[in-house]
């Protein structure tokens, strides 16, 4: 539990102030976006439903937090990871890596809650965000870190934008050090997002 904390802080805290690099944030996020819209309870509604899902499986944390993972590291955090293949234009989500990603069904409940109460005003990104950062807090009754939110999602998704973006489970350590400073990551950024 330690481990997936320490690894979760500083993944998200990166995510959180750079997207999927070391660059500025873009312009537009930033804390409580959504109150200013017509949606101003979307975070409560991502609340509700993860807290309610994590409740039944106490797994769904390190689920979600590996599905956002997988989704920045490819493209930013832009939600292309949720999209399906469209005829045969495979997507993100068939890589091989990304097989046995779980937690998509609870970013769809989600999204058709919010589309019930605010449609078209929430993006996938920012759920998929807010999620992950709900279903790890809800241990510690309080929020473990701040999202920014504003994100827009991403409309495309390409199974081959995977391969040679996300590390691998049997990289080198000289192929790790040059995938992550492709995303402006440092070796310090390798370590803790790949410790155990």
């Amino acid at each position: 539990m330690k481990t997936l904390l320490v690894f979760v802080l500083v993944f998200l805290s990166l995510t959180m102030v750079y997207g999927a690099g070391k660059a500025p944030v873009k312009p537009g996020l930033r804390l409580d976006f959504y109150k200013s819209t017509r949606c101003p309870q979307a975070e409560q509604l991502v609340k509700q439903v993860t807290e309610a899902r994590v409740r039944r499986d106490a797994t769904l944390g390190a689920k979600l937090i590996r599905l956002h993972y997988h989704d920045c590291f490819v493209k930013g955090c832009d939600a292309s990871i949720l999209l399906d293949t469209v005829g045969t234009t495979q997507s993100e989500k068939d890589a091989r890596p990304n097989l046995s990603l779980g937690g998509f069904d609870v970013i769809d409940e989600i999204k058709t809650r919010v589309e019930n109460v605010c449609p078209g005003i929430v993006s996938c990104a920012d759920i998929l965000a807010l999620a992950a950062r709900d279903a790890v807090s809800l241990p510690f009754n309080r929020p473990m870190w701040n999202v920014l939110t504003g994100r827009k999602d991403g409309r495309v998704s390409l199974l081959s934008d995977v391969t040679g973006n996300l590390p691998s489970p049997f990289s080198n350590f000289a192929t790790l050090q040059n995938l992550f400073s492709n995303k402006n990551l440092d070796i310090n950024d390798l370590v803790a997002l790949s410790g155990n």
